[in-house]
């Protein structure tokens, strides 16, 4: 059967109504599927905000392999993580759910339990369905196991394989919190069970029981020294292990969803990247963040992938300095920092609700069938459900992914005759409300807390000529703040917001 054209492609997304069909042939066959889809390949950074790559006009900071993404395929000026902070975005981006609609998906421990209930549909388990390969590499942070506290020394399930990963190889949470082990599918590697893991999530960061090889984590950890992972090789062991399984996945259709480290703290660059941005340890950072997707990108080269390779490269929620904590050593200072705009013209930062919080650099290439350029179209990473239902030929049910619209359009770079997404709720302290150019934060349990500006009263802004949100006009437009409030009651109480 011949490839799938990027108009036949347009000719399904367009509408920008869930998933439907790619192609005028129909259906492929189970047999013929695999050969006429394309790999998908999902580069999630932590804590990069949208002023941290040189495509979107940093000068402090060299990022050569994004910015080569940038001038070869679309990039996004008004993309967002559903999220301010990490696991909810990783939870919604997975399940095409707001987070906010769910209890127990804030920022977890390392010994919480799974929070994406086995069976439900996920991205993965969806392309899964569709013949795909399925493999997460990096950052996890959604849980493990059945019940917490989550038992390190034994079968630790569920997990990744249990909501529709073949594979996975995974942080259980993060940098800054134990363990700092690596959990390859359902078991610790290189555990010795002589040495036990045991971990104490009464110990702060910073107190001495939360030193783990010389840095403060959050949750105190012994045991499992044989284990534990070296701060300065994560990004090489992630970039190895990303190339491994694009390798063992290359003659048929694969999901790789690889979630760096790359910048949360503690920032422990190699030492071949520090000193080598002009805006200290978070900006070598970045450089590492950069080569791992030259990495990614030379391995698609050498394969003669790229070109059946839908790549997009994102992040999961604002940057941050984190200049308050215990370790500036690893993390950086205002000092050090340099006058680098982390999120650029932006607002605030990870946490917030304001701009700063969501609005993330997001890029994305598929050689000949991407029409290069910029878009301003508004969407978000839980639309990648429904979008990748689309591209995979995969009926989305109904009760799957109540919040992700398909946005496969825009991805391509063409554009639709009307949005793909109309309105977005972004989520931060609190919960704000987009529509067009307009932008609602509500007073009350619904919004922000009590905004510096404003009085804790509504605020609007018209994004089209205040990105940076310096101007609250909610007391001149009393009717967009009715409507844009009523909006977002209606999606709260609905449930859903997918069409």
């Amino acid at each position: 059967m011949p490839d799938i054209s990027r108009r036949d492609l347009l000719r399904v997304g367009g509408a920008c109504l869930g998933a439907a069909a790619l192609g005028r042939a129909g259906r492929a066959t189970a047999a013929e599927a695999p050969a006429r889809r394309p790999n998908i390949l999902f580069i999630l950074a932590d804590d990069i905000g949208y002023g941290d790559l040189g495509c979107y006009g940093a000068t402090k900071i060299k990022t050569p392999h994004c910015d080569s993404l940038a001038r070869g395929g679309v990039r996004f000026t008004d993309a967002h993580s559903p999220s301010a902070v990490c696991t909810p975005t990783r939870y919604a981006f997975l399940t095409g759910e707001y987070a906010w609609r769910k209890r127990g998906t804030g920022i977890l421990p390392g010994i919480a339990a799974l929070i994406i209930e086995p069976g439900r549909l996920t991205v993965p388990a969806l392309l899964q369905k569709a013949g795909y390969a399925t493999g997460v590499v990096g950052k996890w942070h959604l849980g493990l196991g059945a019940a917490a506290p989550t038992d390190y020394n034994g079968e630790i399930k569920p997990g990744p394989l249990e909501v529709g990963f073949d594979y996975a190889w995974i942080i259980p949470a993060t940098g800054d919190r134990t363990p700092c082990v690596w959990v390859e599918n359902h078991r610790v590697v290189g555990l010795d069970p002589n040495d036990p893991i045991r971990l104490d999530y009464s110990v702060k960061r910073g107190e001495p029981k939360s030193m783990v090889s010389g840095i403060p984590r959050i949750g105190g950890q012994t045991g499992g020294q044989a284990a534990l992972w070296k701060d300065d090789e994560i990004a090489d062991v992630l970039a190895r292990k990303a190339d491994a399984f694009i390798e063992k996945n290359k003659d048929k259709p694969f999901f790789l969803y690889l979630a760096t480290h790359d910048i949360h703290v503690p920032r422990v660059p190699h030492a071949r990247f520090r000193g080598t941005s002009e805006a200290g340890v978070r900006g070598d950072a970045v450089h590492s963040f950069d080569w791992t997707v030259g990495q990614v990108l030379a391995t698609l080269d050498r394969l003669k992938l790229a070109d059946n390779t839908l790549l997009i490269v994102t992040s999961d929620n604002g940057g941050v300095l984190d200049t308050n904590g215990p370790d500036h050593v690893n993390s950086g200072t205002v000092e050090t920092n340099n006058g680098h705009l982390h999120n650029g013209p932006l607002r605030a930062g990870k946490g917030s609700a304001y701009e700063g919080g969501t609005r993330v650099p997001f890029l994305v290439r598929w050689p000949g069938r991407v029409k290069a350029g910029v878009s301003d179209e508004l969407i978000c990473h839980v639309d990648m459900l429904a979008t990748f239902a689309a591209l995979a030929e995969q009926t989305l049910p109904a009760e799957a992914g109540p919040d992700s619209f398909n946005v496969l359009p825009a991805l391509l770079g063409e554009k639709p005759d009307k949005p793909c997404r109309d309105h977005l709720i972004e989520h931060g302290n609190g919960l704000a409300v987009r529509r067009g150019p307009w932008k609602l934060i509500p007073r009350g349990p619904a919004g922000a807390a009590k905004a510096k500006k404003g009085g804790g009263g509504p605020e609007l802004y018209n994004l089209a000529d205040d990105i940076g949100e310096t101007k609250n006009v909610a007391g001149q437009h009393p009717d967009i703040v009715k409507e844009l409030s009523g909006l977002l009651d209606q999606v709260r109480e609905r449930g859903r917001s997918r069409p």
